[in-house]
């Protein structure tokens, strides 16, 4: 299937609320296919002339939920600012295995694919997370540490492997709230 921003699931539908179930390995040649659409939408949506052409909102990150499929897969794809990947991961059946006391949040809110529209407000994460899993690119068992930004779009995929989005977090009544001793990612 080739994913654009018509076929991702949106909050609200009910299904974006479902708990994403563990995926057999080694992958069935669907789970892999399934793989390597998320992990193409991801890249073209970088693309600002391949994202207009074909409908494609861009991302960092998109779990198999949002394309209907509850499994426990989930793609990240943090570029620098040459284009060159930061930070990458395909991982399948993730679980994480600490995070930090220390917080963190984007100064200019969070974003994605499911809400189409924009939920203002702070979402605080840990600043550190370390997450165990099978990576698909590298095709083992890996633990992955990441910290700042990859660590809060890796956090944002799994919370939808929970059912949980973004804005979940998000106090309407006080969606500013001050934590001086979080970490600010502009």
């Amino acid at each position: 299937m080739k994913i654009n921003i018509d076929n991702i699931i949106k909050d609200d539908n009910p299904l974006i609320r479902e708990r994403s179930l563990p995926v057999e390995l080694p992958l069935s040649v669907e789970d892999k296919s399934l793989m390597e659409d998320m992990i193409s939408y991801v890249k073209r949506s970088t693309d600002e002339e391949l994202a207009e052409k074909e409908n494609l909102r861009p991302a960092v990150g998109i779990s198999a939920i949002q394309v209907g499929q509850a499994k426990q897969m989930l793609y990240v794809l943090i570029n620098d600012e040459e284009g060159n990947p930061f930070f990458e991961c395909a991982l399948v059946n993730p679980k994480v295995l600490s995070t930090s006391v220390e917080k963190a949040y984007l100064g200019t809110g969070e974003g994605c694919l499911s809400v189409p529209i924009d939920h203002p407000g702070y979402v605080y994460r840990s600043r550190k997370i370390k997450v165990k899993a099978y990576d698909y690119l590298s095709d083992q068992e890996v633990e992955i540490k990441c910290s700042g930004y990859p660590a809060i779009v890796l956090q944002h995929e799994l919370d939808h492997l929970k059912g949980i989005l973004y804005y979940d977090y998000i106090d309407e009544n006080n969606p500013y709230p001050v934590d001086k001793d979080a970490y600010c990612i502009e």
